[in-house]
């Protein structure tokens, strides 16, 4: 009697697993292609089919018997972010910075003190960083930092920005690596903070009864293996910290506040999930018990460095949020969708007053049990409305999708993506034709999920007594 079904459960398992593989397959020519300068279009079509593959996985582990799951998410996990370990940095020379601030660190000066370019640092340099004579000549990646002499660092003029607890993870990867492992060493740490993620999630959905399959989203993701590992952002780290925050603030919130003090500290993206963690909070004692600790956390992770320093441990802050367009609201795409319907002036007050809608609304009827939700809507809509041009920072969005399920946001990392990569070879409506086709999605997937009640609520609609318990 339960061979025909047992059978299609094994089906089910093996398909899941074949398409698994055929998804590291084509991550690893698409990682491996050097094309952000020379061909990004092929580049973009090599994403186009990682993310295919990637939904019809995740379409596949539906149907994968629960006993099944874990097991085949934390191997999908791993297998993903390996792919990211076979080329160098292709699209993003950010590692090459954490590198040397790790190196300055270990030298015991403060990596708030002196830009890459500054000669007083010219001991520490070695070839792979900084090239000199022929090998600086007609490379896009490179900049010119003296005569014959350049470097793989991004904007070497400027002083680091990155938070403190970013600057504990590259001295510790710094002072962990063999010499000449050069950047792989950043990378095995993605894929060590990558499956850590998955791991986390894992824990958070199971402690929840929540859908481990949702875990999938970014286990899977061809983000992550790009994004977290290949071109090993900090921002994964933030994630780390963040999920593990969500996933305990509802029930110790002085905790809670200290792991977004954390992650903050990491990358501060994660301050916008603030709004998300005090969902349902009716009290500002409560309130007090997340938000303090946090800002605490994130003073007392400053503090060494304000003190060993001699300039500023925002560094390039302030010039890189205005490099990049969020202070003019006409320039590099930003606030994409806002200029569609109001005047490039009007488009900040827009932004301040939309958000604030948003986390009154996320604070006043969000489930103080499931943050991560409120948390999902604040931060998705934030993108819609910022429309950022840097694909990684849709890691910490991915996260939430994992732990939320609302797998239509996952439009807002697409739309990055194709921003990004392609967004210099298809025009500069690119932006705009890809975050409104996210937002499509997202509103697509809210109508839906209001039409189509999910198996929770129509359980609790056949067992009134179940819905009192649960409140």
């Amino acid at each position: 009697m339960n061979h025909p079904r047992a059978s299609r459960t094994t089906r089910a398992t093996l398909t899941t697993a074949v398409l698994l593989t055929a998804l590291t397959a084509v991550l690893v020519p698409t990682v491996r292609k050097d094309g952000c300068f020379a061909d990004p279009i092929g580049l973009t079509l090599g994403y186009a089919a990682s993310w295919a593959l990637f939904a019809v996985a995740v379409v596949s582990l539906r149907k994968v018997p629960a006993r099944a799951v874990v097991p085949l998410v934390l191997a999908g996990s791993a297998a993903v972010a390996l792919t990211g370990l076979t080329a160098a940095p292709r699209t993003s020379t950010d590692s090459f910075r954490y590198a040397w601030d790790g190196r300055v660190q270990a030298a015991g000066i403060s990596p708030y003190d002196h830009s890459p370019a500054d000669p007083a640092l010219t001991g520490l340099r070695d070839t792979w960083l900084f090239p000199e004579g022929p090998a600086c000549t007609g490379r896009p990646d490179l900049v010119p930092v003296s005569a014959g002499v350049c470097t793989r660092i991004n904007r070497p003029q400027v002083h680091t920005i990155y938070p403190p607890v970013a600057e504990g993870y590259f001295l510790l990867v710094h002072a962990l690596s063999p010499d000449g492992v050069r950047h792989k060493a950043l990378q095995a740490g993605g894929v060590a903070v990558s499956v850590g993620v998955t791991g986390v999630l894992l824990l958070i959905l199971r402690r929840r009864r929540g859908d481990p399959r949702h875990a999938a989203y970014w286990a899977w993701c061809p983000a992550v293996a790009v994004e977290a590992v290949n071109n090993a952002h900090v921002d994964a780290l933030a994630v780390l910290l963040s999920v593990a925050a969500l996933g305990v603030v509802s029930r110790r919130r002085v905790a809670g506040g200290v792991l977004f003090g954390f992650a903050v500290a990491a990358k501060l993206l994660p301050a916008v999930l603030l709004p998300g963690a005090l969902a349902g909070v009716r009290t500002w004692r409560r309130a007090a018990a997340v938000l303090l600790p946090t800002a605490a956390t994130v003073g007392l992770l400053y503090l060494p460095y304000v003190l060993a320093s001699r300039s500023s441990v925002l560094g390039y802050l302030g010039g890189y949020a205005e490099e990049e367009g969020y202070e003019d609201a006409g320039s590099h795409g930003r606030y994409a969708l806002l200029r569609l319907v109001l005047p490039d002036d009007w488009a900040l007050p827009a932004v301040a007053a939309v958000m604030l809608v948003v986390i009154v609304y996320a604070w006043r009827r969000g489930d103080p049990e499931r943050p991560w939700s409120a948390a999902l809507l604040v931060t998705g809509t934030a993108f819609l409305l910022m429309t950022p041009g840097y694909s990684w920072y849709a890691l910490l969005l991915i996260a939430l999708v994992a732990l939320d399920g609302r797998w239509e946001w996952l439009g807002v990392a697409m739309a990055g993506a194709a921003v990004y990569i392609a967004g210099g070879s298809l025009g500069p409506d690119t932006g705009t034709v890809a975050y409104a086709l996210a937002g499509a999605a997202a509103v697509g997937g809210w109508l839906l999920r209001r039409r189509r009640p999910t198996d929770l609520d129509a359980t609790l609609r056949l067992h009134p007594e179940g819905r009192r318990a649960t409140l």
